[in-house]
């Protein structure tokens, strides 16, 4: 990702220090990030998911390509240097480039969780419990149209539900 840093001479560069919040779970600002140097994690409720500390690291693109809130916070762990975009869907199309990159960052995270849940639905066929439910949600990501997604979590129930 660290050709992305090629393409950020349009954003707001900021620093950020150590344990500042730059994006916080549930708010929305539209805004996007790309990470010039330090460390962020990623924090989705009380649970640390995700540590990133690559140049050219974006943060901030669901909620930008959705249109949603920011789904995790996501913190400095060390000084931080980061470009903002205030209007992401700006920079993708000025930044076809960049815009391709990031599909590709989407759909290899979406290839890990499919394949990681297919492998617990093949694991726990026929076991009756919660984990059935994994087919379902693999038959969602595949059929679903585009919504705004309100997915639940043990914290919150999922509303369709």
């Amino acid at each position: 990702m660290r050709a992305v840093l090629d393409y950020c001479a349009e954003g707001l560069p900021r620093s950020i220090a150590a344990t500042a919040i730059l994006i916080r779970e549930g708010e929305t600002t539209g805004h996007l990030f790309v990470l010039a140097e330090g460390k962020l994690e990623v924090v989705k409720g009380d649970t640390v998911v995700a540590t990133i500390c690559e140049p050219g690291a974006i943060v901030g693109e669901m909620s930008a390509l959705l249109d949603q809130p920011y789904s995790a916070t996501v913190r400095a762990v060390t000084n931080a240097k980061v470009y903002e975009f205030a209007d992401p869907n700006a920079f993708f199309r000025s930044q076809p480039e960049v815009a391709l990159l990031v599909a590709q960052m989407l759909a290899q995270r979406l290839n890990v969780a499919t394949t990681y849940l297919a492998d617990i639905k093949r694991q726990y066929a026929g076991h009756g419990n919660h984990l059935a439910m994994v087919g379902d949600v693999l038959e969602s990501m595949i059929n679903s149209p585009a919504s705004k997604a309100t997915p639940g979590s043990d914290r919150l129930p999922d509303p369709r539900m």
